[in-house]
């Protein structure tokens, strides 16, 4: 098996012949911490590196600035003087649409630099360098720069002010959005910080939510020697197929919607805000207390996924009249089949279920559920991932939708032609064999976490990755990987949810101590919360509630005494409901 670092040489990886447990996972010891990394202080001033970086290849160096203490701030706490650095690489004209292309980034280096450097992946379809904060989820708890890490962020290869997704008629933009443009940066990146710095990262560190998430863990199979670290939120590292399988869902509302099912307004009709909080409601009559407090949320989502019955539990509208407080019959056969996970007309799935969860009537669901399908999932699926490409999804993207013939589209994210000849499920995906056993062997680390409310990229799916890590690796999951559910939340943050918490300083701590991260406390954003105020949390809750978030598969249960708003009171224990002995 050979794999490739960010520089292009060929390492080749011998796996040894293992012993394996009868669970499937090997008996290897833990590798050693990495060692911590050592500060130093930028040589020299900003503006003076403009001169120094100017023979970085394949670079243009845009501008070089000091940006004063408190000019950022992150959760009302004022970011440390740095340096920002502005650029592109790679600048070309394609020869198939004729636009100009270029990577465009930038790095903020702090003054005082921690000895770190963390690669932000960014979210959607990429196109803008958001600000290199290294900040991920709803809470302000994360901040790579805040905590003196040198950060980048890119455009993954295009901008937005080229057509949106567009740029997908470039074979070549295709390939930097899904994994080229971190093989390009990377080695560049870590050029800036030796000359700012006068040495190379000690550790370095990748993480990002949603796309990024999905870039998190793309970069961790493919580039394992680069980074030591990998911070995964909401990871759609099967993107093209759960693009695809909203845009199923969109075509299952559609079939119900009483409203132009070409608007979102239109095919949220199919299931209203009033409809949606009746359907949670009835999951917190079934799951609420099976974790041992009725508390609005539900913690074990195991035993929940037993309990609730959709066709059962939801009450049917009496002569299909519908008040708020029941489904049709036709609305029941067309939204039981998004909860089970998209599917072919013969039955044959290709997407993960959807759990019932508490999070599921909040306006963050119904922009996913309703509004994404024609927007932003037609030009994904049908310019950025088909091939061949379609311009009609750039022409009328809800009608693209509607009208898409999922069974016919599913094969074309796994085609090549001689123009685009790498697949969407190549290029976007980790490669084939999954295979994170590098990142084992060399002493790395992913930490992962998931809204179970999320209802775009499905937290079964990552479930799912997670339960196939031994497997695919040969390395039992827990020596290198954990995965971290959220109740309640929705995708990347929000939801009845305690979802503001700090993963990048227990990664840290395992790649760099071998402390291995247990329970991880998560809080709510309520009234007064200084990295914003999280609206879709229940009235009747503290505005400071906490839990445990617990590694995958445990779950937290109430002790049974003290107040439950207070995390100190629930303890992380097996599911009541058998999982994988593997884990």
């Amino acid at each position: 098996m050979t794999r490739r670092n960010s520089s292009g040489v060929a390492t080749s990886i011998a796996l040894a012949t293992m012993s394996f447990l009868t669970v499937g996972c090997a008996t290897a010891a833990a590798t050693p911490p990495l060692g911590r990394a050592v500060p130093a202080d930028l040589q020299g001033t900003c503006e003076g590196l403009a001169g120094l970086l100017a023979d970085v290849a394949n670079t243009q160096i845009t501008a070089t600035t000091t940006i004063p203490a408190g000019t950022l701030s992150q959760g009302g706490q004022p970011i440390a003087e740095h340096c920002l650095v502005t650029g592109k690489m790679h600048q070309r004209v394609s020869p198939v649409d004729g636009k100009t292309y270029a990577i465009g980034f930038e790095m903020r280096l702090p003054k005082a630099w921690n000895g770190r450097f963390f690669h932000q992946g960014n979210g959607g379809i990429d196109g803008s360098v958001v600000t290199a904060l290294g900040a991920l989820g709803g809470g302000p708890l994360t901040g790579a720069l805040k905590q003196g890490f040198a950060v980048l962020s890119s455009d993954a290869g295009h901008t937005l002010a080229q057509g949106g997704p567009a740029f997908g008629l470039d074979p070549q933009a295709r390939l930097d959005y899904g994994y080229q443009a971190v093989a390009k940066l990377t080695p560049m990146a870590k050029q800036v910080v030796q000359i700012a710095y006068g040495k190379q990262p000690d550790r370095s560190y990748f993480g990002g939510c949603s796309n990024g998430g999905r870039h998190t863990l793309v970069a961790a199979a493919r580039y394992a020697d680069d980074y030591d670290g990998f911070l995964a939120g909401a990871p759609g590292y099967r993107l093209p197929l759960a693009a695809l399988a909203n845009i199923f869902g969109a075509q299952r509302y559609a079939s119900v919607a009483t409203g132009d099912p070409k608007t979102a307004a239109g095919l949220e009709t199919a299931f209203t805000t009033a409809e949606r909080s009746m359907l949670v409601n009835k999951v917190l009559e079934r799951c609420d207390a099976l974790d041992g407090a009725a508390d609005g949320m539900v913690q074990d989502v195991q035993a929940c996924q037993r309990a609730f019955n959709f066709m059962r539990d939801v009450p049917k509208c009496a002569k299909d009249v519908r008040d708020g407080t029941c489904l049709t019959a036709a609305q029941k056969q067309a939204i039981a089949p998004i909860f089970r996970g998209a599917s072919t007309r013969n039955g044959t799935p290709f997407y993960a279920s959807f759990p019932y969860d508490a999070g599921l009537a909040t306006a963050g669901v119904a922009s996913w559920e309703f509004n994404a399908p024609l927007t932003r999932d037609s030009g994904a699926v049908g310019t950025i991932f088909k091939v061949p490409p379609s311009t009609a999804a750039l022409a009328d993207g809800p009608a693209f939708t509607i009208g898409l013939d999922v069974d016919a589209t599913l094969p074309e994210l796994y085609a090549t032609d001689a123009t685009y000849t790498e697949s969407a499920m190549s290029f976007m995906t980790p490669p084939a064999d999954n295979d994170y056993g590098q990142v084992a062997r060399r002493g790395g680390k992913i930490l992962v976490y998931h809204g179970v409310s999320d209802q775009i990229f499905s937290v079964k799916d990552t479930e799912d990755w997670y339960r196939n890590l031994g497997r695919n690796s040969g390395i039992a999951p827990r020596q290198f990987a954990r995965l971290y559910r959220i109740p309640g939340m929705g995708h990347c943050s929000g939801g009845p949810a305690t979802d503001q918490a700090d993963f990048l300083s227990p990664l840290v701590a395992w790649v760099e101590d071998g402390q291995a991260p247990q329970d991880i406390v998560a809080t709510a954003r309520g009234a007064g919360n200084a990295g914003g105020v999280n609206t879709d949390l229940p009235t009747g809750w503290s505005a400071n509630r906490s839990r445990p978030l617990c590694p995958y598969p445990k779950v937290a249960r109430y002790r049974g005494t003290g107040d439950v708003e207070e995390a100190a009171n629930w303890a992380c224990v097996p599911s009541s409901v058998k999982d994988d002995p593997t884990l």
